[in-house]
């Protein structure tokens, strides 16, 4: 991971209180385990020493890319920021001109996005096509399976 990778102020505290979570709580439950399975003897055939120190790996590995990830951001706040064009940050909402169906999207940077909550990466295709837009812009995504257009009817900052 080289350069700086752009975070919202909320990503990067989130990203934070996981890696402390990771060292504080989880790492200190998984030396309790391994401690634990040693204390039963035979390290050889002992399932739950090798499942403690798989999973000792796992978040050793964990702890290692969200530090990276903390190392490498550049944190955008957004909150008091206003703009008429979408920009990282920016919540936008958007209509599907076929369906009149209404969409909520807040672009962020790649490692926070979840799509599920409509946090969605400036480097996807809908955040693409969304840099730089204005209200009453229309925005066409082309998708695998179909080519989709928006209008968009806000830009706000939270």
């Amino acid at each position: 991971m080289t350069g700086k990778h752009p975070m919202t102020r909320s990503g990067y505290e989130q990203l934070k209180k996981e890696l402390e979570r990771l060292t504080q709580v989880e790492r200190q439950k998984n030396i309790k385990e391994i401690a634990e399975a040693r204390s039963h003897g035979d390290l050889s055939e002992n399932a739950e020493y090798h499942a403690a120190k798989e999973r000792q790996a796992y978040l050793e590995a964990k702890i290692l890319e969200i530090g990276a990830k903390l190392a490498h951001a550049q944190v955008i706040d957004t909150v008091g920021m206003t703009s008429d064009k979408v920009v990282f940050g920016a919540t936008v909402l958007l209509s599907d001109t076929e369906s009149g169906k209404e969409r909520r999207y807040r672009l962020v940077g790649a490692d926070e996005s979840d799509p599920g909550n409509g946090w969605i990466s400036v480097q996807s295709p809908v955040g693409r096509a969304l840099i730089g837009k204005q209200v009453g812009d229309l925005v066409t995504v082309k998708a695998p399976a179909r080519t989709m257009e928006y209008e968009v009817l806000e830009i706000r900052f939270e």
